[in-house]
């Protein structure tokens, strides 16, 4: 099942206003600069991923993703981790 792009924006606003209490974030914003987003709440992040994807990332994936500083890298991880784990 390939995920569409609008449906991964929109989950993932809706883990940003739910989890991290983050209400619209622009999808170029800097999450660590902008909203303090750290390490721990990265890894809270990824576990929501893995259940967009219905799969779990290995650790090398996982520190892929740390890298990661945007909705919009955040939207291409994804689509990266979902091809590769097909």
């Amino acid at each position: 099942m390939k995920l569409e792009r609008e449906y991964i924006l929109k989950e993932l606003s809706r883990i940003f206003n739910e989890k991290f209490e983050i209400k619209n974030p622009g999808v170029d914003d800097d999450l660590r600069e902008e909203y303090e987003f750290d390490s721990i709440d990265a890894i809270e992040l990824l576990v929501e991923i893995e259940k967009i994807l219905g799969f779990p990332l290995s650790q090398e994936q996982k520190k892929m993703a740390m890298e990661v500083r945007t909705i919009e890298q955040i939207c291409d991880y994804i689509q990266r981790m979902e091809y590769v784990g097909v």
